[in-house]
C-alpha cells in the first residue's frame, strides 16, 4: 500500500478530521507534526511571538495527539524546524505519494503551503489540502467569497437561511502501524524551545490543558455535568471563574475540537434538555468565528495592516513604546484595564468583555498602533486564533467590519456595568482591596485623605492614570 504523509496543523484531533479520513482512504498514513521554529522567535516589540502559556498548551496538545494516535495503533513523527523543508524531506525519504493536511487561509500559512507544493512537485508528490476549520464549509456558502457581506448580521442571516452544516466524521478506530525504522523525533520541551515553565496562578479561570482529550472533557463538563448552556447568554460577559463562558476557544484555536462537534452537542442538548436564547447564542458565537475566518480569506494581508480591512489610510497611529509597555504590563492607572492586562500576563487568558475594553483603550484612548496590541495578544493568549484575533482587533480599532462608525467603550461605564462591586479589579489588583466599590474604578481620583483611609499611595502602590479619566464621568 502506498504511503501518505499526514501533516497535522491546527487540527490536533482524531474526531471530525475530514483531512485525516481522506488520507486514510488514499493509503498508509504516516502522521507528522512540526513545531515551526519561526513561531518561537522574538518580535521587534521585545516579546516572543508565541508566549509561554501558548507554547505550553501547544506542547500538551501535541503530546495528547501522539498518545491518542498510539492508542489506535499509530504514532506521530515530531520535528522542530521549517515545515515546508522537513515535510518534503520526509515525503521523499518514506516514498510518500502525497502529503495531506488541513487548509489554512492566512498569509504565512498559505506561503508555507505554496513553498511545500513547489518542493514536492519535482519529486512527483501531490499535496492535498482539505477545508475543515469552520462550522460552515467554504464550498457551502450561499455566495462567492468576494461577495462576503461586510456586516456580520447579513452574513449570519444568509448562512442560517441558505447553508447547511455538514455532519461530523467519527474518529478512525485504527490506523496502520508506523514502521519501526521511522525516526519519530523528540517531543520538544518548554526549555528546549527557550522558555521557563510558567507558574500557575490560582486566580486563573481554568487550569487549561492542551489536547483533544481535555477538549472533549470540557465539552462534556460544560454541557452535561454542569448544565450551563441554558444560562450562557446571561453569564457570558462575566469576568471571574471558569463557568461564565464556555472557554471552548482555547481548544478550538488548535483544532483539539471542531466547531461542528460543539454544534452537534448543543443541538443534542436542545433536543434532550432545553432550547432557548442561550443555547442558540453558543452557536451564534461559532458563526462569528466563521465570519472572521472568511474575512481573512476575502481580504488576505489587509487584516494585518494598520489601515485594516477598510484600507483606511487617513488614521494616524502613535508608536510610543513606553506607553505601550504600561498598557501591556497593566500599569495605566485605570483599574479595569490594568486588572484585565494583569490577568492576561499572569494566566494567558482574558474574558471577551475584557478584550474589547483593553483593545478600545489602546487604540482609541491612547491612539497606539493597534497592530502592536494584536501582536501582544498573539503572544499571550492561550486561545490565540489568527483570524479571530486580527479580525476582532480590526473591528475594535475602527478599521474593520463594524457597521457602527467609531464605536467607543466608555471604560468607566463598562467597569460599573460588569464589575459593579469591584470584585474583579480587587482580585487582580490587591493593592486596591480596601478602596470601596463605588470608588475603586476611579482610584486615580482619590484625594490624599482617601488614599490614607484606603491604604493606597497613588504613584507608589498603584500608578497615577496616564490619561484624564474624568472624561468618562462626563459622558
Amino acid at each position: 500500500m502506498q504511503n501518505i504523509l499526514f501533516w497535522f496543523r491546527n487540527d490536533l484531533r482524531l474526531h471530525d478530521n475530514e483531512a485525516l479520513i481522506q488520507a486514510t482512504k488514499a493509503g498508509n498514513v504516516i502522521p507528522v507534526y512540526i513545531f515551526d521554529e519561526r513561531q518561537f522567535i522574538n518580535t521587534p516589540l521585545g516579546f516572543k511571538r508565541t508566549g509561554t502559556f501558548r507554547a505550553k498548551f501547544l506542547i500538551e496538545a501535541v503530546e495528547n495527539l501522539r498518545d491518542n494516535l498510539q492508542k489506535i495503533g499509530s504514532n506521530l513523527i515530531v520535528k522542530v524546524g521549517k515545515p515546508e523543508e522537513i515535510l518534503a524531506q520526509l515525503a521523499e525519504k518514506y516514498e510518500a505519494v502525497a502529503v495531506y493536511a488541513s487548509k489554512e487561509v492566512t498569509q504565512e500559512e498559505t506561503i508555507i503551503e505554496a513553498n511545500l507544493s513547489k518542493k514536492l512537485k519535482p519529486l512527483n508528490i501531490e499535496i492535498e489540502l482539505v477545508w475543515i476549520a469552520t462550522l460552515y464549509h467554504a464550498r457551502d456558502l450561499p455566495f462567492q467569497i468576494n461577495f462576503l457581506p461586510d456586516v456580520f448580521t447579513e452574513f449570519r442571516k444568509k448562512v442560517e437561511r441558505s447553508a447547511k452544516i455538514r455532519r461530523t466524521f467519527d474518529a478512525p478506530k485504527t490506523l496502520p502501524k508506523v514502521d519501526k525504522s521511522v525516526d519519530l523525533g523528540e517531543m520538544p520541551t518548554l526549555e528546549s524551545l527557550g522558555y521557563e515553565k510558567p507558574k500557575f496562578d490560582k486566580r486563573s479561570v481554568l487550569a487549561f490543558r492542551g489536547g483533544e482529550t481535555s477538549a472533549l472533557y470540557r465539552l462534556d463538563e460544560y454541557i452535561w455535568d454542569k448544565d450551563l448552556p441554558k444560562t450562557y447568554k446571561e453569564t457570558r460577559n462575566g469576568l471571574v471563574g471558569g463557568d461564565y463562558s464556555t472557554k471552548f476557544s482555547a481548544w478550538l484555536s488548535l483544532g483539539c475540537i471542531s466547531p461542528r462537534t460543539i454544534y452537534e452537542e448543543v443541538k443534542k442538548y436542545e433536543k434532550e434538555v432545553e432550547a432557548n436564547e442561550s443555547t442558540y447564542w453558543i452557536i451564534f458565537e461559532l458563526i462569528w468565528r466563521d465570519y472572521f475566518h472568511f474575512i481573512a480569506l476575502k481580504f488576505g494581508t489587509r487584516i494585518f495592516k494598520q489601515s485594516g480591512v477598510k484600507n483606511d489610510l487617513m488614521k494616524q497611529w502613535k508608536r510610543n513604546q513606553e506607553v505601550f509597555e504600561k498598557w501591556k504590563n497593566g500599569e495605566t492607572g485605570v483599574p479595569f484595564i490594568d486588572a484585565n492586562m494583569k490577568e492576561l500576563k499572569l494566566t494567558g487568558f482574558m474574558s471577551n468583555r475584557g478584550r474589547q475594553n483593553v483593545a478600545c483603550f489602546l487604540s482609541k484612548d491612547l491612539g497606539i498602533d493597534w497592530t502592536w496590541g494584536a501582536a501582544y495578544f498573539e503572544s499571550q493568549l492561550i486561545d490565540y486564533d489568527v483570524c479571530s484575533n486580527w479580525g476582532n482587533w480590526n473591528y475594535v480599532a475602527g478599521v474593520g467590519n463594524d457597521p457602527r462608525e467609531d464605536r467607543y467603550f466608555n471604560i468607566g461605564r463598562q467597569a460599573d456595568m460588569y464589575d459593579k462591586d469591584g470584585e474583579y479589579v480587587k482580585l487582580w489588583l490587591p493593592e486596591l482591596c480596601k478602596v470601596p466599590a463605588e470608588k475603586v474604578h476611579f482610584a486615580g481620583l482619590l484625594s490624599k485623605t482617601e488614599q490614607k483611609t484606603f491604604d493606597v499611595n497613588l504613584g507608589v502602590d498603584y500608578p497615577n492614570p496616564i490619561i484624564d479619566v474624568k472624561k468618562w464621568l462626563k459622558s
